[in-house]
């Protein structure tokens, strides 16, 4: 065995020592369970809120209306309308607020006017006059529902000179499921791919921050600087973050793996037409790879960050331009999902930091494999750019001592 074989192999040892080192530190505490139920705790905030939102909304439902002074011979054909119409609105944000009717008595308009300035129960529009000319008036936000009175009157009318408002046909309706993933199955799961990347990385990478600066601060870092290459350290304790991603990635991922196990047919039948353009098998391991990707690029920032803050003011202030990097890059790749094959799909394609997410969205829009092959390598190209800049960056500002050649060699020996 060659002398610089032995090296490599101890350099290696060495970087897994420091990762399995701090694996275990952060893995064995109890404060790893606090974080690692964090996303069911950050739910439950957000379904608690969600929960108060629309109870709040429901309440305000029952209070809003529309309002419709015709006679009552049209005030009965325009509710059997009314309620044919309401079946095609599926959510309550689209639907309609309650159709009221009044027969008209003394001034329409006056009544009309007064209906809008009602303090029991909200009205967002008020229809008046004959239905071949009504009057509709609305409030501030009552311009879709004027535009669904005018329809009313319309429908009323037709059905009045066709002889009733009793329906005319009779469909016959028939579920077909389908058997391939849509084009908007295809999109959507470019846009989930990219986001939950997004979220994962966001989560899981800024613990790097903290890690690097407090062995800076108790004088850890400089003792294992002395013993092994600070590009081995950079790297092992990179490895060391990934496997506490891993360990939270691999717990979650088998949970949510459960849900279309116990979802109501509907939404079962409603995901089945989302889903990757390469295959789910492939698309998952495609996922999972530019996740790493992703994670040790920025993991890498923010150690590089890490090393250079002494105290956790400077980490913070540090920390949010990558941040808001961070966020533009969710941005770039989110349009590059939305259109695969454009000029802003190829530049994010190619940008190191955006990259990741812009691949993983190509696997879910586009089927061809051999582009991922050449991503993948090009990412791992600037992992180790990265943690050789921030492990010489650190040499020099913090170690004070001088910088070797730069190079990616620079990762695994001297």
């Amino acid at each position: 065995m060659s002398a610089q074989q032995s090296n490599t192999r101890r350099l290696i040892r060495q970087t897994l020592t420091i990762a399995r080192r701090d694996f275990i530190a952060t893995v064995f505490t109890p404060t790893f369970l606090i974080f690692l139920f964090a996303p069911l705790i950050m739910g439950s905030f957000g379904a608690i809120g969600g929960l108060g939102a629309l109870s709040m909304k429901q309440g305000n439902d029952t209070k809003d209306r529309i309002v419709a002074i015709v006679p009552p011979a049209e005030a009965a054909a325009m509710a059997a309308i009314d309620t044919r119409l309401r079946r095609i609105f599926r959510g309550r944000d689209e639907r309609p607020p309650a159709l009221v009717t009044e027969a008209p008595r003394g001034d329409a308009a006056a009544r009309a006017r007064a209906e809008l300035q009602a303090k029991d129960y909200d009205v967002s529009a008020v229809l008046y006059g004959p239905l071949a000319t009504p009057t509709i008036l609305y409030g501030a936000q009552g311009a879709r529902t004027a535009d669904y009175l005018a329809e009313l009157a319309e429908a009323t009318l037709r059905a009045e000179r066709s002889g009733g408002s009793a329906a005319l046909s009779r469909p016959t309706k028939q579920s077909v499921a389908r058997t391939k993933v849509s084009n908007g199955g295809k999109n959507q799961a470019a846009f989930f791919t990219v986001f939950g990347i997004f979220f994962l990385t966001l989560l899981l990478a800024g613990q790097a921050v903290g890690t690097m600066a407090e062995e800076r601060s108790n004088k850890v870092i400089e003792v294992l600087a002395a013993a092994v290459p600070l590009e081995s350290v950079f790297l092992g304790k990179l490895l060391g973050m990934f496997g506490v991603a891993v360990l939270f990635v691999g717990f979650w991922g088998t949970l949510v793996s459960q849900i279309a196990a116990i979802a109501p047919p509907g939404l079962a039948a409603a995901l089945a037409t989302i889903g990757p353009a390469v295959g789910m098998p492939v698309y998952v391991v495609l996922f999972f790879a530019y996740f790493t990707m992703a994670y040790m690029l920025l993991g890498a920032v923010f150690l590089s960050v890490g090393a250079q803050a002494s105290t956790m003011r400077e980490i913070q202030m540090l920390s949010l331009p990558i941040t808001i990097v961070q966020v533009a890059m969710f941005g770039l790749a989110s349009v590059a999902a939305a259109q695969p094959g454009t000029a802003v799909a190829t530049f994010a394609e190619w940008f190191p930091f955006s990259s990741p997410f812009a691949m993983a969205a190509r696997a879910a829009n586009r089927p061809e494999l051999w582009p991922h092959l050449l991503a993948l390598a090009w990412q791992l190209l600037w992992v180790g750019i990265v943690i050789t800049i921030g492990a010489r960056a650190f040499r020099r500002g913090v170690l004070q001592s001088g910088s070797g050649k730069f190079s990616v060699k620079a990762l695994f020996g001297r």
